[in-house]
């Protein structure tokens, strides 16, 4: 509807006499007015034209509201103040737009322009080796609501979370909870520099020792045999979480 009215009055703008090109291209600011006394929409601008046209705003302001075309739409045009133009809806415009949200219901409000156009949203892509947290959550929110407006606005969205789910810092992580696993099986051996310390890892590592029981145990000499010295030692923490 507001988007209708701005038309509507830039229409009657470009057809002003004696009204200036540097007047015309002015933007045309519409506001839903605070007063219903005022009508629903206000625009000021004859107020900011005025002094390109040589011209008294509330002069400007009335010629505008002449040159105005007849509106089905709007019950009557009025103006308010130094030159304001404010624009009263006939109650049969939001008949009409009921009408439209009823005929065309989850497609209402959709517009062409993305014109099909293809685009990929990745979003949450929350790193597999930490917890989870609120911000994730609010990461999934935000991306899901911005490819529903895109997709509303034209565009065909693609939504992609990429998982990574593999690599050097999975290996670590398996390393760093198999090594909980260790502790909690009664072993004990220094905890590498760049390893994943964080206390999340401790239920997965009992987890892991209630289902598969000590399997997966291996001596505290035979693990640490022909490694590299650690960082406290004087190494190089890269190369010995990668040993």
């Amino acid at each position: 509807m507001k988007h209708a009215i701005a038309q509507w009055l830039s229409e009657a703008i470009a057809q002003l006499p004696d009204c200036p090109d540097a007047a015309r291209a002015l933007p045309l600011q519409l506001d839903r007015t605070r007063d219903p006394a005022h009508g629903d929409f206000a625009t000021n601008w004859a107020l900011i034209a005025a002094p390109k046209c040589s011209r008294k705003p509330r002069e400007l302001a009335d010629a505008l509201v002449g040159a105005l075309p007849d509106n089905p739409q709007v019950a009557k045009v009025t103006v308010a103040g130094p030159g304001f133009v404010n624009i009263h809806l006939h109650p049969s415009a939001y008949h009409q737009a009921v009408k439209d949200i009823l005929m065309l219901g989850d497609r209402y409000g959709e517009i062409d322009l993305g014109c099909g156009q293809r685009l990929l949203l990745e979003f949450v892509s929350a790193n597999p080796t930490g917890p989870l947290h609120v911000g994730h959550g609010r990461g999934a929110a935000y991306g899901a609501s911005l490819a529903n407006v895109l997709r509303t606005a034209g565009y065909q969205v693609e939504r992609e979370y990429y998982i990574n789910d593999a690599g050097r810092q999975m290996d670590i992580l398996a390393a760093s909870v198999w090594l909980r696993y260790l502790e909690a099986c009664g072993e004990t051996l220094p905890f590498p520099a760049n390893a994943y310390r964080g206390d999340y890892l401790l239920p997965i590592a009992h987890d892991l020792l209630a289902r598969e029981g000590e399997a997966l145990r291996q001596p505290s000499a035979k693990v640490l045999d022909g490694l590299p010295p650690d960082e406290p030692d004087g190494g190089d923490r890269e190369v010995y979480i990668d040993a």
